[in-house]
Formats: C-alpha cells, structure tokens, sequence
C-alpha cells in the first residue's frame, strides 16, 4: 500500500483535520475511527488542537504502514469493476466511511438509489443524468441533487471511471426571490425575542448591521468586534464579496451585547458555530407560531428592510452598496424593489432651456 506522510490541516470553522494520500486517494479524516482509534483532536481545547492533531497523524500513518486496515479504502488491485454502477456503489462506500454528517450521508444515499434503481446500461451516460435531474422543477432542488451527484461521480472518477457524464451538465439560475420588507420592525423585533434569544439578536444584528444572517452573522466571533463593540471586521474570506469589510455596530445592537472571548461564538459560545441550518430551522418554527409575519418575508427581509431604510435616509446608492458589502451597484439596486416610489411626472423629466 503506497501511503504519504499526513499532513495536519485547519479548517474555515477551526476544526483541525488530517489530509492523507492512500494509493493516490485522498482522505480528510478529522479523527481516528477510520483505524478502530478513539481519538478527535476537536475535543481537545483550541491551543491543545494542532499537537494531538500530529499525533493522530503519527498514529494513523504507523498504523496504515504496518498494513493495518482502514475503513473506506478499497485498493485498486482488490475491486473488479464491472461498469458504471460498480464504480457509483464503491464511490457511495467511500463517502459513507466518511467524516460527513449523518444527513449528508443519507442525502448521498438516497441520490444513488434513485440513480441507480432502473440503470440498466453498463455505461452512464450524459442524457440519463439529464434526464434524472430534470425531475426536479425547482431550480434550487435541481442545483442541490446536482451538487451531491457531483460528489459521487466524482469520486467514482477518483476510482478509475474512464469518463465525466457530469460533464456540461450546468446549473441552473434560480430565480431572484423577492424579500417582503417589514413595516414595523420594532414590533416583529418584540415577538421574536419572545420567542428565541438566539434568533433576535441574528434578525436584530441583519437589520442593524445589514450581514446576511446564514453565515455571515452565525459564525460572528467575539473576536470579530472591536473593543467597544462599535466596528465588527469581516474577513474577505467569511463574506461574499470576498473584501474584508468594516461594519458599524448601531447602539441599539450594542446594548444586547454583552462581549465574551475572542476566539468564542456568540451564538453558541463555544469556538465552532452553530450548525448551518440553525437559523432556518429556528425561522421556520417562529413562522408557525408567529402573528405577524406576512407572505415572502424571511430572515433576509430584515437585511433587505434595513437597506430600504438606510437609502431612504440617505439617497445615497453607494452608501447603501458599501453598507451591504456588494461589489457591485446592480445588485445594491435590486434591494429597493420592495422600495414604494412615485409615480415619474412630467416635472420629473430632464429640463432643456431654450
């Protein structure tokens, strides 16, 4: 079995990992149940990390030299691949042995049931992928499964598959939704804090700071605040247009904020964040009991509200595109849609004198 020595890796959520190359494969594995080891550098304190994490390193790479098994990896030599669907059920074994979470292993698998179930060719083919996805109306159902059947051809590719019937298959455009302002933001402000802590302070930090609240303000740090808890900086690598950026805090925001150390979460206060969904999930429980809320209007109507707002004060396009952190104008303009402008009168026309 040809091994590299591994390396020890860290994260966008801090968590440490080791990178591993078996037989050309590559493994990222984040602790030591792949060779029967109770061992996960994650559970050590941050500063604890990167050393246990060369250790697990040391122990996975001794164990695999010493021809020890490990979980997920079949050699080339010992698979006699028939076809297509040989390569897709190994691919499916691969990830499964993974480190992803149980519902991405389960998304994985349902996709490779549906895709396999009536393949009857030896060969997979571009029409029959196109023919599968397109099951699927909604464009964001569409561009999830193609993201996930991606992984596993993929990785059947990674196996020795001699072709990409993925490839030219591209994603579709979804259609710009339109997020329903909110006329009282102050009142749907009270009956969310009510009902969740967490979730105020995420609606209240979008509106007041105008991040966008699924990874922007999840994944707010202590750290990320200045002092006084006046400026939060964002890295160009944790927001979407990619520049760092620099956001006043409004007082009101800073009132509810009591601030803990720096490398810690404020929404979980520990130094991973939430789960990605947590504030969906939390969202779509307050829909089902909430008074207020209207059709349309989401987590992101807040970000949308406070841009309508801070245009209507200002008039100022390139304030409002630099306080939603865009890089370009275009996109600050289509969240004034919600925006109620007159009618254009005659009076309104450009003046010629003559």
């Amino acid at each position: 079995m040809q091994v590299n020595y591994p390396t020890v890796k860290v994260n966008k959520d801090k968590k440490v990992y080791i990178n591993l190359y078996i037989e050309n494969q590559r493994y990222r594995v984040f602790n030591g149940k792949r060779i029967g080891l109770d061992l996960n550098p994650n559970k050590f304190p941050t500063e604890k990390r990167m050393e246990i994490g060369h250790l697990l390193a040391a122990k996975i790479y001794e164990h695999l030299i010493k021809g020890g098994e490990f979980k997920g990896f079949r050699s080339s030599k010992g698979f006699k691949r028939k076809n297509d669907k040989d390569y897709l059920n190994h691919a499916l074994e691969v990830k499964l042995s993974g480190d992803g979470s149980l519902r991405y292993k389960k998304y994985l698998s349902s996709i490779h049931k549906s895709i396999t179930k009536d393949l009857q060719v030896s060969t997979l083919t571009t029409f029959h992928l196109e023919t599968f996805l397109n099951k699927y109306t909604s464009a964001t159902s569409y561009n999830t499964v193609r993201r996930h059947l991606n992984v596993l051809i993929n990785e059947a590719i990674k196996q020795g598959m001699s072709h990409n019937p993925m490839q030219g298959i591209k994603a579709r455009k979804a259609k710009a939704t339109l997020h329903k302002p909110f006329v009282d933001v102050p009142l749907i402000l009270e009956e969310i804090k009510r009902f969740n802590h967490n979730l105020y302070l995420c609606c209240l930090i979008t509106y007041g700071c105008l991040l966008r609240p699924h990874r922007e303000v999840r994944e707010l740090c202590w750290g990320d605040f200045s002092e006084d808890l006046s400026y939060i900086n964002l890295s160009g690598e944790r927001n979407k247009s990619g520049k760092n950026r620099i956001v006043p805090v409004p007082k009101y925001v800073r009132e509810v904020l009591i601030k803990g150390d720096s490398e810690l979460n404020i929404f979980s206060g520990k130094v991973t964040p939430l789960n990605n969904d947590y504030f969906k999930t939390l969202w779509s429980r307050f829909k089902k009991v909430s008074t207020l809320l209207e059709d349309r209007q989401t987590l992101y109507s807040f970000r949308h509200t406070g841009a309508i707002d801070i245009f209507k004060r200002t008039g100022s396009i390139t304030k409002l595109q630099k306080a939603m952190g865009h890089s370009s104008i275009n996109v600050s303009l289509t969240y004034l849609r919600g925006l109620e402008v007159g009618e254009l009168k005659e009076e309104d026309m450009p003046i010629l004198s003559i």
